[in-house]
């Protein structure tokens, strides 16, 4: 059967290799990024805004135009993230950390308002998280900070729409354009993870986005068995 699903950060990484899996399974799939996905614009079901999520006034208004077909919308992925500044907590400035949460943590509130706004049926929402949101490693600061309240935010949306399954989901490492970012930073003990991305580099241990994107999306579908509102590691799904 058909489904519609809504994905954020489809430009590329994960967002870019989950609506295409969809696409290539006969899904409907509405995305929005930043960037525009060259390789999904053409293909049959995909509908695309572009949208910078920084700019939190224009995302009612976007997803609201993307949508007004679509009726209902089964799967809700919440994809869209960056990574910030690595480095000890005061070494960030506020407005890197305030960038860094309104990407992460209230632009997604203002996808999800937008998305439940004229009592629209959304079946499921899965909100990509990471490891960092539990994890306390040193040097994560804002990104690690954002995702802790991602995952309690959407707890908070449980609670309010028990009609609507909702997750937060860490995907594990992959092969992406955040992990680029990270391995090419210059060595520094004080962030031994570091390190553990640069070794994992190149390994079964850092898939690419294409090989991730199926494991991730039946995880998801999966998830609608387990109680609302909880954070899940991929890793741990089996």
């Amino acid at each position: 059967m058909e489904k519609v699903v809504f994905i954020t950060g489809v430009g590329s990484g994960i967002g870019a290799a989950l609506a295409e899996w969809h696409l290539n399974e006969g899904d409907r799939v509405f995305g929005v990024s930043r960037r525009s996905p060259e390789g999904l614009l053409a293909k049959p079901g995909f509908a695309f805004a572009s949208l910078d999520l920084s700019r939190l006034d224009t995302i009612a208004p976007a997803i609201g135009k993307l949508l007004a077909a679509a009726g209902r919308v089964d799967t809700v992925v919440l994809n869209a993230g960056v990574l910030g500044k690595i480095g000890d907590m005061a070494e960030i400035p506020l407005e890197t950390m305030g960038h860094v949460m309104d990407v992460n943590l209230w632009a997604n509130k203002a996808v999800l308002d937008a998305l439940f706004a004229d009592n629209r049926e959304v079946t499921q929402v899965a909100a990509i998280s990471s490891g960092a949101a539990v994890g306390g490693a040193r040097g994560w600061n804002a990104y690690a900070i954002s995702k802790a309240a991602l995952n309690m935010m959407i707890a908070l949306y449980a609670a309010e729409r028990p009609e609507t399954h909702f997750s937060a989901v860490a995907p594990g490492l992959a092969d992406t354009a955040m992990q680029e970012q990270m391995r090419g930073l210059p060595p520094d003990p004080r962030f031994p993870t570091m390190e553990r991305l640069r070794r994992a580099a190149g390994t079964r241990d850092m898939p690419k986005p294409e090989a991730l994107a199926p494991r991730l999306a039946k995880a998801i579908s999966g998830l609608r068995g387990s109680k609302s509102g909880g954070f899940h590691d991929l890793r741990d799904l089996g």
